[in-house]
């Protein structure tokens, strides 16, 4: 067996920050039925073709993690109502023996967080010792920004930005990191570390739903020379995540995110010819929506004689159904580059990601897929020997 069948036919662990969120109990879903059925669950995986599906232990995964909820998962998922009880009835004692402890408490500090944490992830080892973990950050949108030095850290520390404990408690486990959430880990000695120890630390901001075709149709504008005019995004959601970016301060960076993001894939700014910018996006919570999130685009493009054209785009999407996926597919993208000792920021992972870190990342939706088809055969190269 090649190294790359050795890797791909490991189980994977997930170690969740956010466990019982939407996403997170979603994914925990997912992987209890992978078991089972993974013919439910693979074929919505970009990583199919690239994971070792028919390698027998391939299809599990292993999920723990950390929350401030102490509900089961069983009442986990019946209170999101992402997934209907009828898809996961005569599961609940399975789901409800996941193993998911409390989070840190937020008055600790910086080192106090972390070294519990380290605690708990010794623990769920100990569970799943055959098993290859990965961090996955789901935890919502914060108020504020980490600082790099240790001072500031256990400033930010206070429950506010609790993601930079479980990053720098994963590093030096020697475990990668995935950061979906939109906060910025921004602590440049722990990259360089994950860097040096060949552990990849990827995010930011999962591309999930409007932000992902805003992508493909902005780079199908650019690549007929329709010049973009304006573009208006509004989004509702009803769940957690929609209640939290209804505080201007934790809305700030998703907000920024999806703002610039534009402006990158066209190479101008949209609205320069008004001084301002002239691409909106609107967040909004919406209660009767839950995880089934909507959104709404006018887009105003130009043609020959600059005449003006419009497209509008209504996108009706399960806001937990886009990004458990992803997020699976992002673990099992850590693991692969671990093992060829690819550590630090990946912008080759750009595809999944509305601010992807590392140094030029591709910006159009054609690069974004040639750059992950880099990837792709670079790993494979990689692991072929």
């Amino acid at each position: 067996m090649g190294l790359l069948e050795t890797v791909t036919s490991r189980p994977l662990l997930l170690l969740i920050a956010g466990a019982k969120g939407a996403i997170g109990s979603t994914l925990a879903l997912a992987s209890q039925i992978m078991r089972h059925q993974p013919e439910v669950i693979t074929p919505y995986l970009t990583t199919a073709d690239l994971w070792a599906e028919d390698a027998g232990a391939s299809a599990t995964v292993h999920v723990a993690g950390w929350d401030v909820s102490r509900r089961t998962m069983a009442e986990t998922l019946a209170a999101h109502r992402v997934v209907p009880e009828a898809l996961w009835q005569g599961m609940q004692d399975t789901l409800n023996q996941i193993q998911v402890a409390l989070a840190p408490e937020g008055e600790l500090s910086m080192s106090d967080q972390v070294d519990h944490l380290r605690r708990d992830i010794d623990k769920f080892r100990e569970a799943y010792p055959k098993a290859q973990p990965v961090m996955i950050n789901l935890l919502p949108a914060c108020s504020g920004c980490c600082l790099g030095d240790d001072d500031d850290a256990d400033a930010m520390a206070g429950g506010r930005f609790p993601d930079l404990a479980y990053a720098r408690a994963a590093i030096r486990a020697g475990i990668p990191v995935v950061n979906f959430t939109p906060n910025d880990l921004g602590d440049l000695a722990l990259a360089q570390i994950a860097a040096q120890k060949g552990l990849p630390l990827v995010g930011r901001d999962g591309k999930t739903g409007q932000t992902y075709f805003k992508v493909v149709l902005a780079s199908a504008l650019k690549a007929r020379q329709l010049k973009v005019d304006g573009w208006y995004s509004l989004n509702i959601l009803g769940n957690a995540d929609g209640r939290n970016l209804m505080d201007p301060d934790c809305a700030r960076g998703k907000l920024a995110n999806k703002t610039e993001l534009l402006d990158d894939v066209l190479g101008y700014r949209v609205g320069e010819a008004y001084g301002e910018s002239a691409h909106k996006v609107h967040i909004d919570y919406y209660p009767p929506r839950g995880d089934a999130k909507e959104a709404w685009d006018v887009i105003d493009i130009k043609g020959l004689f600059g005449l003006p054209m419009s497209i509008r785009v209504n996108l009706q999407g399960r806001d937990s159904i886009l990004a458990a996926p992803m997020a699976l597919d992002l673990a099992r993208w850590v693991v692969l580059l671990q093992a060829v000792g690819r550590g630090g920021a990946i912008p080759e992972l750009g595809f999944y990601f509305k601010k992807p870190e590392g140094e030029r990342p591709a910006t159009t939706y054609e690069d974004q897929l040639r750059a992950l088809n880099d990837l792709e055969a670079f790993c494979r190269q990689k692991l072929a020997t």
